[in-house]
């Protein structure tokens, strides 16, 4: 882009807006508008000052982002809510922004769609959902701060239904429809994010609100028939004694069968249900997989939560927070949205003016053994692929390095897989270790007999720099596990970085199942995923030196064993259309 002087512009907008004496309030905040858009355009464009900036995952040209809210699709177009910080690139006067979409892939930001405006919001309006009510009208749900910092479930309905952009919301009169009172003894100040509600048999709305009293989780049940009154229930709808605060919970049936999505509301025998909830004491997100009983409103967990937190099943294992599904009418599949926080440290936050990014939507199912869910990235990504790499089958021996050609390896998406055909020189677990300190103290740096193996992305020329996701192999109790990392302890020669390494053990049977691993990489995360989605981990990176083009992409195996090459594709990722408020 063409650089213009200031001053230039300054010049020609006074001689445009002020004609005879006359100052043209309506063209002098067109014409600001658009100055202020160009000179942003100008500066996100230049990715040397920006190296970090992503090219294809959502977020806004500034400031600071966190939980997506309320996403649904209406008339066509894919909507996405997000809490958002008009002012600066810390957390703080959240305000919900609001974008569109046709593909899940390209945004079209709108005004600003929900902000401070009554004594139930005045504070601040949080995190919350939309329900599609019959007659395909959207409603939304969202938590308010109130003058004595309380927090309370407030409603907002479209002004205009035959808008297909729901550009303006209004707020009912009623608000706040849930509120903390010494009768209920509910938390003031743990009480939010009111889930997509549910219709019973009965003709009642259900809804959940995050909730905790002392180190006692909870999903807060209400009912109501019009929406508008909302009665709490006796009983939350399910609870937890080890967890603490329950933000942003999500609730949702799947399908015993099959990878469709289904409606909230649906419950029957094909089905089951998930309750997630984002742990505020350990910012990750925990799911249960069970049945719902409708007629006591009660949730049954297959495996529950318990003091041994981390054998609970995550959706991810890396930076992953804050997340909320919807169903996709038009698709007929539940996508998964979620919050990437950095791993920057908050000075150099607010010196790259912004903070937050949102991970590529996934489509999620039940697993066919019905333990686990699966994760992938929406199809619509595939359409910025361009300019693939295929390799077929290439063995790769013990400390072999090969480098991935002719890609943008800052911008990439690959697929690898894995074959072994013995596990004899496995290393042997005695004693079972949780695997995210297992990944940190067994890295890609350190050998074994069958491991580790994967790739490196990332890498500057002379391996200064890298970030290392990978799979090893261990004998435990005579069976084989499946170790999946990544490693970001040499990501990054700036130290004030989190290089905090992650990792789970992924269900998969190594002699029987190729070991698969997807990466999409964009300047500043990596998302991975393993064992055709069972495990994902997301990693925020900062490299000094591997930015741009001078980043670039192998694969590796650094165990003692050769491993297989199946097959290999990999693509340079074009630009998304993404623009935020």
């Amino acid at each position: 882009m063409i650089k213009i002087s200031p001053l230039f512009w300054l010049v020609a907008l006074f001689s445009i807006i002020y004609v005879n004496g006359v100052l043209h309030v309506e063209a002098t905040h067109h014409l600001f508008r658009n100055l202020q858009s160009l000179i942003t355009s100008d500066h996100d464009d230049d990715s040397s000052h920006q190296p970090y900036r992503t090219a294809y995952h959502f977020q806004p040209p500034k400031n600071w982002i966190n939980d997506p809210n309320g996403p649904m699709r209406y008339k066509g177009l894919y909507h996405l809510f997000y809490q958002y910080n008009p002012k600066g690139a810390v957390w703080g006067n959240i305000v919900w922004a609001h974008s569109v979409s046709k593909d899940l892939v390209n945004w079209t930001p709108l005004d600003i769609a929900i902000y401070p405006s009554q004594p139930s919001d005045i504070n601040g309006c949080w995190s919350g959902s939309a329900t599609i009510r019959p007659g395909g009208k959207p409603v939304i749900l969202y938590t308010g701060i109130n003058p004595n910092n309380q927090q309370v479930q407030n409603l907002a309905y479209p002004k205009d239904l035959s808008d297909p952009y729901l550009k303006e919301w209004v707020k009912s009169p009623e608000n706040p429809l849930m509120a903390p009172t010494i009768a209920n003894k509910i938390n003031a100040s743990s009480f939010r994010d009111p889930t997509t509600a549910w219709l019973g048999r009965d003709g009642h709305w259900r809804v959940l609100v995050g909730n905790k009293r002392g180190k006692i989780g909870q999903a807060l049940l209400y009912r109501s028939r019009d929406f508008v009154k909302w009665v709490k229930a006796k009983h939350p709808l399910h609870s937890s004694n080890y967890t603490g605060m329950w933000e942003c919970p999500d609730f949702f049936p799947v399908l015993k069968k099959g990878i469709l999505g289904i409606d909230t509301s649906v419950n029957d025998d094909n089905v089951r249900h998930v309750l997630k909830a984002s742990l505020d004491d350990r910012k990750h997100d925990y799911y249960l997989i069970g049945s719902y009983n409708a007629t006591k409103d009660k949730f049954i967990p297959d495996k529950d939560f318990d003091k041994n937190i981390e054998t609970v099943l995550r959706y991810d294992y890396g930076k992953y927070y804050a997340s909320k599904t919807f169903f996709d009418d038009g698709n007929k599949r539940r996508v998964l949205l979620g919050w990437v926080n950095e791993s920057s440290s908050v000075a150099d936050d607010i010196k790259k003016g912004w903070s937050g990014i949102h991970a590529i939507p996934r489509v999620i199912w039940l697993h066919e053994s019905g333990k686990q869910l699966v994760q992938w990235p929406v199809v619509e990504i595939e359409k910025l692929r361009e300019n693939p790499v295929n390799w077929h089958t290439k063995v790769l021996k013990g400390g072999q390095l090969l480098q991935v050609n002719d890609i943008t390896a800052a911008q990439a998406d690959v697929e690898i897989s894995f074959e072994i055909n013995k596990t004899g020189d496995a290393e042997v677990l005695n004693s079972w270790v949780d695997p995210q300190i297992l990944c940190s103290q067994k890295g890609s740096s350190v050998r074994s007999g069958l491991g580790p193996f994967g790739l490196i992305v990332l890498a500057s020329k002379g391996l200064q720099e890298y970030t290392s996701v990978f799979f090893r192999i261990f004998k435990y109790q005579n069976e084989n596990l499946v170790l999946f990392c990544s490693d970001q302890s040499r990501s990054s020669l700036n130290k004030d970085n989190d290089l905090t390494t992650y990792g789970t053990f992924v269900d998969v049977d190594p002699l029987h199942e190729k070991l698969s691993l997807r990466s999409l990489i964009d300047h500043s995360v990596v998302e991975s995923f393993g064992g055709d989605g069972k495990a994902c981990i997301t990693a925020r990176v900062y490299p000094t030196l591997a930015i741009n083009d001078e980043a670039q992409l192998y694969a590796f195996n650094n165990g003692t064993s050769s491993v297989k090459i199946t097959s290999l594709s990999a693509w340079s990722m074009k630009k998304a259309q993404i623009n935020g408020n």
